[in-house]
């Protein structure tokens, strides 16, 4: 990749490719190339790369000019003309689901779910988030070690939304929870935005299925049984006395439980190897476990856990002496958006002390993600009983396996203490 961008030739052939190996172990380098030399960047892939933090920021908090555009012409810009969208389960899903709407239905969508999943309702699930951690924790402590992302960083945010759910504790077994886990992850593929392989695109529409009858169950379940839970709350929820369709619960099922799998799962992952690369920061946060909060921003900022979000021009705009036609995709780059230097002081220095601009990893604007005062009270509870209960843990930060460059997370990790 380095000799190309000497010739010019790697920043006009730009990609997120998943299948670039040192790309996935650091993409900085690159993002800091761009955002330096060429910022506003034609992609001959087909889009924009964008990269400043100010440039980012105005496209996702810009509703006038910029938005989520037509989803069918999208997808078939990545598979071309014959492909037939909506026959795939998983597009199919994509495309209803509100993250990927704009207004008016976005607004109608997002103002239901905000009404099941309130602010109260997240803060009351503290001690049950703490009890799940504990309980995570207790099954593998005598053990003296753990694969941590499969053992703790995917269960812990699945077992939380199991409860919110509703999901009884005997039936959120490890077997339940592995297959929701694998459900999410395989069917959101789809979210990479890139060309599904036959068989990728056939796991991502088999998944999708099988979580449409999961979460259909746990909705029929909760109309016979109401209980002061989100599933309950999502069939109560009203907007001028209409409420969500049966898909259309569905859909944000699936949404709500992607985005705290995707979001919460990577950040405790990067976050622990993050840790461990910079070892004074992990002696402050067990030292001082309430520092947990503030560790888990810099963790999403440093190694954002989401590295990109797309949006659609609607609007001929200008960026940095470039015109962004109407129509043409923008891929903004949070991830280097989140280390620039014009904005963040020694931006490439983690410091779980640091203070000062927010990151982007949230994303902002009408699509600032619904979930992430959730995603944030899991980090703070995750990271300090880790800190608390495993403070001479090891990790292995000599050869982690990254997942992908979208959603930027590790497979595995080992730990031991």
């Amino acid at each position: 990749m380095m000799a190309d961008v000497a010739s010019g030739r790697w920043l006009q052939n730009f990609a997120m490719d998943p299948t670039d190996t040192e790309l996935l172990a650091d993409p900085y380098p690159a993002f800091a190339l761009l955002r330096e030399h060429d910022p506003v960047h034609w992609s001959d892939h087909g889009y924009w790369v964008v990269t400043r933090y100010d440039d980012v920021r105005a496209i996702i908090m810009d509703r006038q000019n910029f938005g989520q555009g037509d989803f069918e012409r999208n997808i078939r810009l990545l598979y071309g003309e014959d492909f037939d969208v909506f026959s795939h389960p998983a597009y199919r899903w994509l495309a209803d689901v509100f993250v990927f709407q704009d207004p008016p239905k976005h607004t109608r969508l997002r103002g239901l779910v905000t009404q099941a999943l309130t602010a109260r309702r997240v803060q009351a699930m503290r001690p049950r988030i703490q009890e799940i951690t504990d309980r995570l924790l207790d099954k593998v402590i005598d053990g003296g070690r753990m694969e941590f992302i499969h053992d703790f960083a995917y269960k812990l945010p699945t077992a939380v939304m199991c409860d919110m759910l509703g999901i009884d504790a005997d039936e959120a077994d490890d077997d339940l929870l592995m297959a929701l886990n694998k459900a999410i992850q395989d069917s959101f593929l789809v979210l990479e935005m890139r060309p599904l392989p036959a068989d990728e695109l056939k796991l991502a529409n088999d998944q999708i299925l099988f979580l449409e009858r999961f979460f259909k169950k746990v909705f029929d379940r909760r109309r016979s049984e109401p209980r002061d839970d989100l599933a309950t709350a999502l069939l109560e929820a009203r907007d001028n006395g209409n409420g969500l369709s049966e898909w259309e619960m569905t859909t944000v099922a699936i949404a709500l439980f992607g985005a705290g799998f995707e979001t919460t799962a990577h950040m405790l992952g990067n976050g622990l190897l993050t840790l461990h690369r910079h070892p004074g920061e992990w002696t402050k946060l067990v030292s001082d476990p309430a520092l947990a909060a503030s560790a888990s921003e810099e963790i999403l900022r440093f190694e954002s856990s989401l590295t990109m979000t797309y949006r659609t021009a609607f609007t001929d705009t200008t960026f940095g002496g470039r015109t962004i036609a109407a129509g043409q995709r923008v891929m903004a780059m949070l991830g280097a958006a989140n280390r620039d230097p014009r904005v963040f002081k020694d931006p490439d220095v983690f410091d779980i002390t640091r203070d000062g601009p927010r990151h982007l990893t949230f994303g902002g604007g009408i699509h600032f993600c619904v979930g992430a005062e959730l995603a944030r009270l899991e980090g703070e509870i995750g990271l300090a009983m880790l800190a608390k209960r495993l403070p001479t843990m090891r990790v292995d930060i000599q050869s982690p396996h990254w997942r992908g460059v979208h959603f930027r997370g590790l497979t595995e990790l080992q730990i031991d203490w």
